[in-house]
């Protein structure tokens, strides 16, 4: 899959595929700068493990959580989407993917019957579930509306 970064050096458009971005291998095209993605342009993988720190501590701004599979040809279809929405989220909101396989006791926690599920949070409470593959304008609005809300 490619991905369009911005060069912070000449500002060229560059159409990068996401392993060399990943592996730090991908340089403009323009003047040769190695090209870096923004943090949080990317969603944040979270665990079992990290689940409590990298979503329910996190404050000021709401953290929509991608409850997915692997196997799921709906998680497929959204994910794209999920990418995007991390890519455009400007420091408003914060996306992150929990695979729902290696991750049970989350997904247990939150009653992840059916996926794709997204759940979001703020302040450490969960404010707003959404089932099943969503329009990304839709998902947008709810990150939205959860962004401008007092918890």
């Amino acid at each position: 899959m490619q991905q369009v970064v911005v060069c912070s050096n000449c500002n060229a458009k560059n159409r990068v595929d996401e392993d060399r971005l990943a592996t730090s291998e991908a340089k403009c095209g323009r003047c040769g700068q190695k090209l870096e993605t923004a943090p949080g342009s990317k969603p944040l993988v979270v665990t079992d493990q990290t689940f409590e720190r990298e979503v329910l501590a996190a404050r000021a701004m709401p953290v929509l959580v991608d409850c997915w599979a692997p196997w799921c040809g709906p998680c497929r279809i959204i994910g794209p989407v999920i990418d995007q929405l991390a890519a455009e989220s400007q420091g408003q909101y914060r996306i992150a993917k929990l695979n729902v396989d290696d991750n049970p006791q989350v997904a247990s926690r939150f009653q992840i019957m059916s996926i794709p599920t997204m759940l979001i949070f703020k302040d450490g409470q969960l404010i707003d579930r959404l089932v099943g593959v969503q329009p990304k304008q839709a998902i947008a609005e709810r990150l939205n509306v959860a962004a401008r809300s007092a918890a």
